[in-house]
């Protein structure tokens, strides 16, 4: 795992690599991922055709799961500011043809304007430097089609799951952050705190739904 700056817009904050990523999904989600994938696939509303930007994408389960949807028509690009999760993602792609992977940062997306049908942004908003969070919403904004749909998601324990995660969270901070110790690790992982950016951008507004025991995402669509 490599920690960067969370503090400096221009880093790509905190970049994670393949093998613990996979080994911290397992633990967190258990036998939960394919199931939780197939449903923020589906709440992400994506449809056969449409063209995709996963912002975030990691290894590429979930950018791989939305290639199966938009089919041979579609098309999906997962996007990570982790080199070896990009090499890890084109390795175990199995639809090469609508299902592509690019290093870049969410702060600083290369697409062109309003060209992508729907955004997905999964566990990875916190990774972004909190001072370049509003930054990458706008690029979102602005390569999202008139009419297209976003979905983010992050972590959103509930219950007795609580005290493990925002612990691990913590460690992760101390790793991560210029200065641990103003650091809330479960309100930086919080989507709500992107409601009144979204709103001043100009996206509708947003619906949240969790997905127990882990998951809080939210949805919202770029005005026709």
């Amino acid at each position: 795992m490599n920690h960067t700056d969370q503090h400096d817009p221009e880093s790509p904050g905190i970049l994670l690599t393949p093998r613990p990523y996979n080994l911290m999904l397992a633990v967190v989600f258990g036998g939960r991922r394919r199931a939780l994938d197939a449903q923020l696939a589906a709440a992400s509303g994506v449809s056969p055709g449409d063209r995709v930007l996963d912002i975030g994408c990691g290894p590429g389960h979930l950018a791989r799961r939305l290639a199966g949807i938009v089919g041979p028509r579609g098309h999906v690009l997962g996007m990570d500011a982790s080199a070896p999760m990009i090499a890890y993602a084109t390795a175990h792609r199995r639809r090469p043809a609508t299902c592509e992977f690019q290093v870049a940062l969410g702060q600083a997306m290369p697409q062109p304007d309003a060209s992508i049908d729907v955004i997905t942004c999964t566990f990875a908003m916190h990774h972004i430097p909190r001072d370049a969070r509003t930054t990458a919403l706008a690029h979102m904004y602005r390569v999202l089609r008139p009419g297209g749909r976003l979905l983010i998601a992050d972590l959103h324990p509930s219950g007795h799951l609580t005290p493990r995660l925002t612990s691990a969270l913590a460690r992760l901070a101390r790793h991560g952050a210029a200065d641990p110790q103003t650091v809330d690790p479960m309100a930086d992982v919080d989507i709500h705190n992107y409601t009144e950016p979204l709103r001043e951008l100009g996206f509708t507004e947003p619906t949240f739904t969790d997905i127990k025991p882990w998951t809080r995402h939210l949805t919202t669509t770029k005005p026709v």
